[in-house]
């Protein structure tokens, strides 16, 4: 599926938008949250036998693991009188709600209820799939019958022994659409984060856009031209001219992924050195307005070195803090001003607007069978 756009393009984002889904066929903060799709739930350890809360997409969730170490995800509700079940207890693998002490399994059916002699039929608490690979623990919140394992992006280079990962995580308040879009946006980085990801020259090279099912890629080139400061340090290139490729995608509503490549053509013809990094962005909306965000910074060079460890943490935290301020003072305008505003759009964001058209088509077909989805722009 291919879209063209002009070099100029006008279209309301307004918080006051009659349309659900969003102006013009473009998602935008207040169009329903896509359900039927793998989101991180946490990080592998951070889910043992001490029971947690998330919210994920409107809902309070519940994870813990059993005594073999499974991840377990249910709605943090007893549906006896809504107690949260993160506060009840785990006997054995059984869930405790502390008010009542309904007992629930893993499958979330209720196998004992100390104030009856027999258990109602109907007395059970939704559950949810879930699905480890380490470092990530995946959930699906959305249509059961279409939770397919095969669909969870690939991320292998986060648990490979060839690479080496610094990762952080924010939890803020802004909505997923501008979080893809401040991701997909290339041109905001000499300015927003100067001297440490971007450069001017790299914001004017010429880009590549291509859209592939529901994933939107870029394709960016620049030759003879020194990297930054978050690769140059590590790769010991600052000020030095290099080739650079990127290759950043829009894989999935919970996930974008970029991969960058420094070549060191300095040593000569045939002796050219290639540096890579994987940089991995995956977000779970809490709500339309706050956001779950895990962050990986990857490479696959120098693996042992802890004071490179350091400096790409360093800068890839700042770098990151810097884009959620950002979308944090974004929503708030949006939410606040009520006067009307029009965003204008101009040939560089046409990755972006890809991304927030598949959201808007994602969003109108969940419509259909999860009206209940509807409410989630209210939230």
């Amino acid at each position: 599926m291919n879209h063209s756009f002009d070099m100029v393009i006008d279209h309301p984002r307004h918080p006051f938008e009659d349309d659900t889904f969003g102006a013009g066929g473009f998602a935008d903060h207040s169009t329903p949250l896509i359900r039927n799709c793998w989101y991180v739930a946490a990080l592998s350890h951070e889910v043992s036998r001490e029971i947690i809360s998330r919210r994920f997409l409107g809902t309070d969730v519940a994870l813990y693991r059993t005594l073999a170490g499974e991840p377990v995800a249910v709605r943090n509700r007893c549906p006896h009188r809504s107690f949260p079940l993160a506060k009840g207890k785990l006997d054995g693998d059984t869930l405790v709600c502390g008010y009542h002490g309904m007992q629930f399994n893993t499958s979330g059916r209720c196998v004992n209820l100390p104030s009856m002699a027999n258990v109602p039929s109907n007395a059970q608490v939704r559950t949810f799939e879930v699905v480890e690979r380490a470092p990530l623990i995946w959930i699906w919140m959305g249509d059961p019958d279409s939770a397919d394992s095969a669909a969870i992006p690939d991320t292998h280079w986060l648990s490979s022994p060839e690479w080496k990962s610094v990762n952080g995580q924010f939890s803020f308040k802004s909505d997923y659409i501008s979080m893809h879009e401040n991701l997909l946006d290339q041109t905001h980085f000499p300015f927003l984060h100067p001297g440490a990801i971007g450069t001017p020259e790299y914001a004017r090279s010429k880009l590549k856009v291509r859209q592939e099912g529901n994933v939107v890629i870029i394709d960016r080139v620049l030759k003879n031209s020194p990297p930054p400061g978050v690769y140059a340090i590590p790769t010991g290139l600052t000020g030095v001219p290099v080739d650079r490729y990127s290759e950043a995608r829009f894989q999935s509503p919970a996930m974008h992924v970029a991969f960058a490549r420094i070549v060191d053509t300095s040593q000569g013809a045939g002796r050219d050195i290639t540096y890579r990094f994987n940089i991995s962005h995956i977000f779970t909306p809490e709500t339309n307005g706050s956001i779950h965000y895990w962050w990986f910074c990857t490479r696959d060079f120098d693996l042992h070195n802890t004071a490179t460890d350091e400096h790409l943490y360093i800068s890839s935290a700042k770098a990151y803090t810097e884009d959620v301020d950002a979308l944090e003072w974004i929503l708030d305008v949006v939410r606040k001003d009520s006067e009307p505003q029009f965003d204008l759009n101009f040939a560089p964001d046409r990755p972006g607007l890809m991304m927030r058209r598949i959201l808007h088509d994602l969003a109108v077909a969940e419509a259909g069978y999860a009206p209940d989805c509807m409410q989630q722009c209210q939230k």
